[in-house]
């Protein structure tokens, strides 16, 4: 849905992403098979972290299999499937039924609309499912907008609402591991909302959108501050992260809390500076 939490594949060894892709493959499958084409249109890498980590926490039974997809028709993909990759493509579809209404409410992008009518009957199946949790994401999000009607400049409160969507989203069940995971999810959820308004900060000032870092742009620690909030964010999502007893592919969850998810903020902050010596010049 967003794109920010990845590896970082330099760092990784080759069987270790082959073991990645095999669970984004096998979700991708999945959500083939629960929600169609237009379900797997909704497919990114986010997910494949959620999938990974609940795998590593309970140890299911998972069912390896290869299949071929509209990307590599010619080629077969080892896949990696078991009940946490049906959750999590219904969390997917849930947070990008959401996204593409954020869309439209915001910036009235008619596409966005278009394809959240094509979700409504999947999302509302999705409800009947799991309604607390779908009323926990449409109970925060409007906690958002109207953060955004009022300007809200409180960073914390606004990333603090997205942050418990997440954290209700991370939890699978309610056991020993739920308040582990939902600390997980809440830090990450604050850090991928952060990170979304530092990639979008340009595009909103110059339309007139909120952003919560407006009033701290024209900083010349503006880098550098928003980086230290960052780095707080994934500091207490890692911390509670090595409580948990995982070992199955823990190297490669650990490439992504420790690495993988910094992967955009680099490329935007390396493109900032470079721009900026052009300006000099």
């Amino acid at each position: 849905m967003f794109g920010y939490i990845v590896v970082n594949k330099p760092e990784m060894k080759f069987r270790e992403f082959a073991v990645y892709r095999s669970y984004y493959c096998g979700l991708c499958q999945t959500l083939k098979e629960k929600y169609g084409r237009t379900g797997q249109m909704t497919l990114s890498y986010d997910m494949t972290f959620l999938v990974m980590l609940l795998t590593g926490l309970y140890e299911p039974e998972t069912e390896t299999g290869e299949a071929r997809c509209i990307a590599h028709p010619f080629e077969k993909h080892p896949t990696n499937r078991n009940e946490y990759s049906e959750y999590a493509a219904d969390v997917n579809m849930i947070l990008t039924y959401y996204k593409c209404m954020d869309d439209w409410l915001d910036e009235k992008k008619i596409g966005r609309y278009l394809f959240a009518a094509m979700l409504r009957k999947k999302h509302n199946r999705i409800a009947e499912k799991y309604p607390e949790k779908v009323l926990c994401v449409y109970d925060r999000l409007e906690k958002i907008h109207q953060c955004e009607k009022e300007k809200n400049s409180s960073i914390d409160e606004v990333a603090g609402h997205f942050g418990e969507i997440m954290a209700e989203l991370f939890v699978y069940k309610d056991d020993e591991w739920a308040d582990s995971l939902r600390k997980i999810g809440f830090y990450l959820g604050k850090y991928i909302y952060l990170l979304d308004a530092y990639d979008d900060i340009e595009k909103d000032l110059k339309k007139g959108n909120y952003n919560p870092f407006a009033g701290m742009y024209e900083s010349e620690h503006f880098e550098e501050d928003v980086k230290q909030i960052l780095t707080m964010m994934m500091a207490e999502c890692s911390r509670e992260f090595e409580t948990l007893p995982i070992l199955w592919n823990v190297d490669i969850l650990r490439n992504i809390l420790y690495a993988g998810v910094w992967t955009r903020f680099e490329i935007k902050h390396r493109k900032r500076m470079e721009q900026a010596e052009g300006e000099k010049k």
